[in-house]
């Protein structure tokens, strides 16, 4: 079992991440450790093979160094080794005869807790340690009484040379001495990414997905066209009458422009609409019936112009011939009237016009307010737009 922190006496093993007999590779994940204050994992430091596993899954309360598994060299036979007898219980038992020939000596309770707390001294001076220390380090150096001197006798193995608990408990001989370094090399090794073994995968090409499978993926969308006539006989009227009284021509796409500006503000939402978040919550709290639910539409016609049979049913009048003698002969006078000539857009009459919009079928309803809002504004009072 290894010990995780400088302060770990036993754990438990979770879970075994490799079973008896696999291979694993160095960085591989061996076995899962829960102790009272996290779950770590414990990775394979030299590739390898796991021959038996003594402590299985579920173990609790497994002391540090008590054997918990049996590793072979890679490509060695497995089937062909022996497990090795464990060395920890020859060694406790050596050290308990060993303890049993001396003599035991009486102490008090202070003599007691000052032979717990005799420091490891090695007489030779550390680093210079960086202050300040590390609030837990002061407050284990101020329990244990110790001063200058022996914290600059203490071998700092922490980041940037800072000085750890457990230097100071490898000092005191609670730990191992050689535990704090071990733990530093370790973080270091896992602190490193290897990306050596990465390799940049080749572009592969999606293949392309024919009959209902297609149709699935790219949904045709199905539109209608919304039409309405208007008439711009009212907005002809009012762009002549700022003229003639102010001497200002305004173009009749300023007219359209501020008319579907008009139209397109507060437009009713699409049947499909998806509310928001905001929105949502104001249903919660009952605040979706204060304001109705409106947007601003972006629609633009498409603006056509009209015969008056188109309008009416009613076939035009035929013109009147002219006979050729009298045409040659410059017979028929031509009476131009004296009135300004009002440039019109091609396409757009100054009378009855075909007003569309295609849109999909969700926003039919939505387009058919537009149209409607329009030919109110160009039929009613046009000149509001410029006013």
């Amino acid at each position: 079992m290894p010990a995780l922190s400088p302060t770990m006496t036993e754990g438990n093993i979770a879970t075994w991440k490799v079973k008896e007999g696999d291979s694993f590779a160095a960085g591989d994940v061996l076995l899962e450790i829960e102790t009272d204050k996290a779950s770590m994992d414990v990775e394979a430091q030299d590739d390898g093979i796991l021959m038996k596993i003594m402590q299985g899954d579920g173990s609790k309360g497994v002391q540090v160094g008590v054997r918990i598994g049996v590793i072979a060299e890679p490509g060695d036979d497995i089937s062909q080794l022996e497990i090795p007898a464990d060395e920890k219980p020859a060694r406790e038992a050596k050290k308990k005869t060993a303890a049993e020939e001396e003599e035991p000596k009486q102490a008090t309770s202070s003599e007691q807790t000052g032979a717990q707390r005799q420091p490891r001294k090695s007489g030779e001076k550390a680093p210079p340690q960086k202050y300040p220390l590390y609030p837990s380090v002061a407050h284990l150096i101020k329990e244990n009484g110790l001063d200058e001197s022996a914290i600059s006798e203490m071998t700092p193995t922490g980041p940037a040379g800072r000085l750890l608990k457990g230097d100071v408990l490898a000092y005191l001989g609670t730990v191992s001495p050689n535990r704090p370094e071990e733990i530093m090399k370790r973080f270091n090794h896992n602190a490193h990414l290897d990306l050596s073994n990465i390799k940049i995968a080749a572009n592969q090409v999606a293949p392309k997905k024919t009959g209902k499978a297609a149709t699935d993926e790219a949904p045709i969308v199905e539109e209608r066209l919304v039409s309405l006539p208007v008439s711009l006989a009212a907005v002809i009227e009012a762009q002549t009458k700022v003229e003639n009284t102010l001497g200002t021509f305004i173009p009749l796409s300023t007219f359209l422009e501020r008319a579907a500006a008009v139209a397109n503000d507060v437009l009713p939402l699409p049947s499909n609409y998806k509310p928001t978040t905001d929105e949502l919550f104001n249903q919660v709290l009952g605040l979706d019936n204060v304001s109705p639910k409106a947007s601003r539409g972006q629609y633009l016609p498409q603006i056509a112009a009209l015969s008056p049979s188109t309008l009416t049913g009613v076939a035009p009048k035929p013109k009147a011939k002219v006979d050729i003698i009298d045409f040659l002969a410059s017979s028929t006078k031509k009476t131009t009237p004296n009135l300004r000539k009002i440039p019109i857009r091609p396409g757009v009459s100054t009378g009855n016009n075909f007003f569309s919009l295609t849109v999909p079928k969700d926003e039919e309803k939505r387009a058919k307010v537009f149209l409607q809002r329009m030919k109110t504004v160009l039929e009613s009072k046009p000149g509001n737009l410029i006013l």
